[in-house]
């Protein structure tokens, strides 16, 4: 059996075909067998199939001689924290995030929420898992239910002062996964008034997949936004490991804008600090963390590559522009929550509005966002718009696709490591008519037969 699920860093695949109970099993079988965890924890998002997946899992896990704590319904981002809270010998968290309905998958981590990617296990535990035939167990495991949530929403206020926080007037939606009962926690510390939308978790997802990176999700925030005069929204996806803004208007923020933005908040106490930052979109946060006095480092896209990064690194910060954000302080890990508070703090501090805070970045250094394309072949499409744009170019850069530095201008473009898609990206300085110009240029060539 050929285990198409696996992906770079992650596993996600189609229910049943890809990713069903048996695979699970194995999964937590191979898993054990390969890392020899004494204590494993779980956890899984709202997804209807995503129950009975960790059920598979934790009976494989077991079947491998691990024990299990079972966080039940979380965010993966509690799994990274349950594993160092519990200190066990890794994490596992069930989850397909923004992916369709029809999905589910897992994200796995090792002792100290260190990730586990193709070339730390992953594409091992694949071969195991297809093979099936595992090494007989001295033991088997026993499975507790396990509650850290404590705990992690106070590693979450740490990052804030309270006393600073003003009453805002935020739109808080959860999209109906898994971010509802934390927002309920948190509500408890904080003096913010939060306007609930799709609050409650729902595992058939009423108001549509939670992936406020599309712009057909994002209107129902944004009109929240503004019929409730509230001074901040903020989205997160189903297992709420990234989060998604709008200004006091309702107007989506790129995530782009918000690297350069967080990291001059924490290199305000900690100057001289590293940052580690994505190649997709750059100007803007080297820009930002130079001024700041940090260090910008730079790192392929995808979380296992900028965790690796950041251990190395010891970086304080790492920002990537599709709305995930790493903390040294959080195991190296990505939190859709702590940036949610540190610009709670930040417009409570300033008593600036979202949208003053980041106008004259956007004007500085416009981009189109992240644009997806279907090809028939991305290393043809990629070689291709080298061969037309690199002799013109002052720099090209191949950390992570194809990114050119075309002087007031500059793109990346690369193939998804967990989509069947092409992704262009591109910015200017200070020319936002020369930005739209030259991204209609590109998708033209890209779509070009």
């Amino acid at each position: 059996m050929k285990l198409t699920a696996f992906k770079a860093y992650d596993i996600r695949g189609r229910i049943p075909d890809q990713l069903n109970e048996d695979i699970a099993w194995r999964i937590g079988r191979a898993y054990a067998q390969i890392f020899k965890p004494k204590l494993t924890v779980v956890g899984r998002d709202i997804r209807l199939s995503s129950e009975a997946l960790c059920q598979a899992l934790a009976r494989g896990l077991m079947d491998g001689g691990s024990n299990v704590n079972d966080l039940g319904l979380c965010g993966t981002e509690e799994v990274y924290h349950g594993t160092v809270c519990c200190n066990a010998d890794g994490g596992i968290m069930v989850t397909a995030s923004h992916n369709p309905i029809d999905f589910n998958g897992m994200k796995l981590v090792k002792h100290d929420a260190v990730p586990v990617s193709g070339d730390s296990g992953l594409d091992s535990l694949r071969i195991l898992a297809e093979n099936n035939d595992f090494a007989a167990s001295e033991s088997v495991g026993t499975i507790q239910q396990v509650s850290c949530r404590d705990q992690y929403i106070d590693k979450l206020l740490s990052f804030v002062h309270l006393d600073r926080i003003k009453p805002l007037k935020v739109v808080v939606n959860a999209g109906n996964g898994c971010a509802g009962p934390v927002l309920d926690q948190l509500e408890q510390h904080l003096p913010v008034e939060m306007i609930k939308i799709c609050h409650e978790p729902d595992g058939s997802f009423p108001n549509g997949i939670p992936n406020p990176l599309l712009p057909e999700n994002r209107s129902i925030t944004s009109d929240a936004v503004r019929e409730q005069g509230a001074d901040l929204g903020v989205a997160w996806d189903g297992d709420f490991d990234r989060c998604f803004f709008f200004d006091e208007t309702g107007a989506f923020i790129e995530g782009y804008y918000l690297v350069g933005l967080l990291a001059t908040v924490l290199l305000a106490d900690h100057p001289g600090e590293k940052i580690i930052h994505d190649p997709r979109l750059t100007w803007n946060s080297i820009d930002q963390i130079t001024a700041a006095g940090g260090v910008p480092v730079q790192s392929k896209t995808g979380h296992a590559f900028i965790k690796e990064r950041m251990r190395l690194e010891n970086a304080i910060y790492g920002g990537e522009m599709s709305a995930h954000h790493y903390f040294r302080d959080f195991y190296y890990a990505d939190s859709g929550m702590i940036p949610f508070l540190i610009i709670l703090e930040l417009l409570s501090t300033t008593g600036k509005p979202l949208s003053t805070l980041v106008a004259e970045r956007i004007a500085l250094y416009p981009a189109s966002g992240e644009i997806n394309r279907s090809v028939a072949d991305t290393t043809i499409v990629i070689e291709k718009i080298r061969q037309h744009y690199q002799p013109t170019s002052i720099a090209t850069d191949m950390t992570d696709g194809l990114s050119l530095d075309m002087g007031s201008w500059r793109f990346n473009l690369r193939e998804s490591n967990t989509e069947p898609v092409i992704r262009l990206n591109v910015e200017s300085r200070k020319d936002i008519n020369l930005m739209r110009q030259k991204t209609a240029e590109l998708l033209e060539k890209v779509e070009k037969k």
